[in-house]
């Protein structure tokens, strides 16, 4: 019996660097840090991006003209291959991991919610960590999440998550741009707050994602909201999921107060 479940949520500019590579020692970190939580009876979902980047690596340039086709193609091609990454990764830590690609309807009251909720439950129960992805290679238009972020939220909720973690390439949210010497990490957020003020463009973007800090702050406010304690935090530096569970001032955390 694990004593605590979380949701990690791995965006695309954590897993890349500047020339939209994906860095592997990164995925190595992050999957040290699972195993070692694993180790202490905490159980994790991973939702992971990653696959369009991955596609691109193995296609390369694309001369499908229509961007959610080309979108899809990309995506269909590199799912496996993050797999296979994260996979082998696991398996050197001795650990299983499995693949879940859910749509938005997969978490509509009924039949389909009940069959996602299953899917977790079996697979946690064995020990084997579900990495989750939107379903990008069929999902479009209605059937779309807005982000990874939006599903990494639902999946909380679903499962009665004890934390929700959403890993991004800045410390968490701040007063102002993050590179402006006057802007302070704002380290406690209440989910009921207004923190439109807080948001700037140039944070709202990331490198063939949809979730910018804006779309990261919604859904972790609406975690939160329903009693999933949430932090947005630096996926890039070492040790950050494992520093949040020992209870260290990491990133920006929203919770009730």
């Amino acid at each position: 019996m694990y004593k605590e479940r979380i949701v990690i949520k791995v965006g695309t500019n954590v897993m890349t660097n500047k020339d939209n590579r994906i860095v592997r020692p990164v995925l190595r970190r992050l999957v040290k840090q699972i195993a070692e939580l694993y180790e202490r009876d905490i159980i994790t979902i991973l939702v992971s991006s990653g696959s369009v980047i991955a596609g691109k690596e193995v296609l390369g340039d694309s001369r499908i003209e229509d961007k959610t086709q080309r979108r899809q193609v990309y995506s269909a091609i590199g799912q496996p291959r993050m797999m296979r990454l994260y996979y082998n990764i696991f398996q050197d830590y001795g650990m299983k991991c499995a693949q879940v690609l859910p749509t938005k309807r997969d978490f509509s009251p009924g039949m389909h919610r009940q069959n996602m909720i299953n899917c977790c439950e079996g697979l946690l129960s064995e020990g084997i960590i579900p990495i989750a992805n939107e379903d990008d290679a069929v999902s479009v238009t209605m059937s779309m999440f807005s982000d990874n972020d939006e599903l990494a939220s639902l999946i909380a909720q679903l499962i009665n998550a004890d934390r929700l973690i959403i890993l991004t390439d800045i410390d968490g949210l701040y007063t102002g741009h993050p590179d402006a010497e006057n802007s302070d990490l704002i380290q406690n957020v209440d989910p009921n707050e207004d923190l439109n003020k807080y948001i700037k463009d140039s944070n709202k973007k990331e490198a063939e994602g949809r979730g910018g800090m804006g779309s990261k702050l919604d859904y972790a406010q609406q975690a939160a909201a329903n009693s999933i304690p949430t932090f947005i935090a630096n996926g890039k530096k070492d040790n950050t999921i494992i520093d949040i569970i020992d209870g260290k001032n990491v990133g920006t955390k929203v919770a009730m107060t």
